[in-house]
C-alpha cells in the first residue's frame, strides 16, 4: 500500500482489526502476543476471552487500542476504515494488508511470518495452502454462478474481490464478475444474469434454509445453496481447508 510502518522487532503486543488474521496470527503460535482482537475475530474461540475486545472491524475504540499499548496493529484496507486507520496511525505502527486473490492471500502469510519473527511457520502454512488449490482442478467447465453476502438489498460479490478469485477456482463463473466490488443487485438483474446456481454465504448475512424459497421464486431453474462464507472469503490460515471444501461442492455442479 505504498506505506512504511516501524515495528519493534519481535512485536510482543500485537492487536488484530481482522478476524482472518486474528486465526493466522494463533494459527502461527502467537497466542501470547495478542493484546487485542475485534468482536468479530470467532477463530479460535478462545481469541475472545484471552485477549481485549477492541470493538469492531470498523468501528473499534481507540481508547480500548491505546490500553493494549500495542507494538504492532495488523489491519485490512477493506475490512477496516481509512480514517480510523489513519488515526491509529498517528499513535502506532500499523501494518495494513489488501487482499484480492489467493496470490495476495499467500504473500500476506509470508509478510506477517516475517514481522512477527515466525517465518518458517509461515512459509509452511502459506505452501500447504497452494500446494492444496495447485491439486484443485474442477472437472467440468465453470459453472454460471451468483454469490450473495447481503440480503435487504441484494447484494452480490462481484469482480475484484476476494470471492471472486475463490468462485473462479471452485469452478464456478462469476454472472456478476463484470460488475465491481459488491453492488447492489434487483431481481430484475439477476433474473437477466440467469445463473445455473445461486449461492447464498453464511456471512456477513447469514443466510440460511429459510431464504431458499425467496431465491427460487425469483429463479425456478436455478440450484440455490447455502455456502460456508468463511472458506470463500477468510483469506488467512483458514484457506487450508478451502479447497477440500471446494472441491465437496463439486458433485452437483
Amino acid at each position: 500500500m505504498g506505506r512504511q510502518v516501524a515495528i519493534p522487532y519481535p512485536p510482543h503486543r500485537i492487536v488484530s482489526l481482522v478476524p482472518s488474521q486474528t486465526e493466522l496470527l494463533y494459527d502461527l503460535g502467537l497466542s501470547h502476543r495478542i493484546v487485542g482482537v475485534t468482536k468479530f475475530c470467532i477463530h479460535p474461540p478462545t481469541a475472545r476471552h484471552t485477549a481485549a475486545v477492541i470493538g469492531g472491524t470498523k468501528n473499534f475504540h481507540f481508547d480500548k487500542i491505546a490500553s493494549c499499548q500495542p507494538h504492532l496493529i495488523l489491519g485490512n484496507k477493506e475490512e477496516n476504515y481509512q480514517e480510523g486507520i489513519e488515526q491509529l496511525a498517528t499513535r502506532h505502527p500499523v501494518w495494513m494488508s489488501d487482499i484480492a486473490t489467493l496470490a495476495d492471500s499467500l504473500d500476506m502469510i509470508r509478510r506477517v511470518g516475517l514481522l512477527t519473527g515466525r517465518k518458517e511457520a509461515a512459509d509452511t502454512l502459506a505452501a500447504e495452502i497452494a500446494n492444496s488449490f495447485a491439486g484443485l482442478v474442477p472437472a467440468s467447465e465453470p459453472v454460471p454462478a451468483a454469490y450473495f453476502i447481503w440480503r435487504k438489498p441484494y447484494m452480490v460479490a462481484a469482480g475484484g474481490t476476494f470471492i471472486d478469485d475463490m468462485l473462479a477456482r471452485a469452478g464456478f463463473h462469476n454472472v456478476f464478475g463484470h460488475l465491481g466490488r459488491y453492488p447492489e443487485i434487483t431481481p430484475e438483474q439477476l433474473q437477466a444474469a440467469a445463473p445455473r446456481q445461486i449461492l447464498l454465504s453464511s456471512e456477513p448475512y447469514p443466510f440460511g434454509e429459510k431464504h431458499v424459497a425467496e431465491f427460487q421464486a425469483i429463479c425456478p431453474t436455478a440450484e440455490i445453496r447455502i455456502v460456508d462464507g468463511e472458506l470463500f472469503s477468510w483469506y488467512g490460515s483458514r484457506l487450508r481447508y478451502s479447497a477440500t471444501y471446494f472441491r465437496e461442492l463439486w458433485p452437483t455442479l
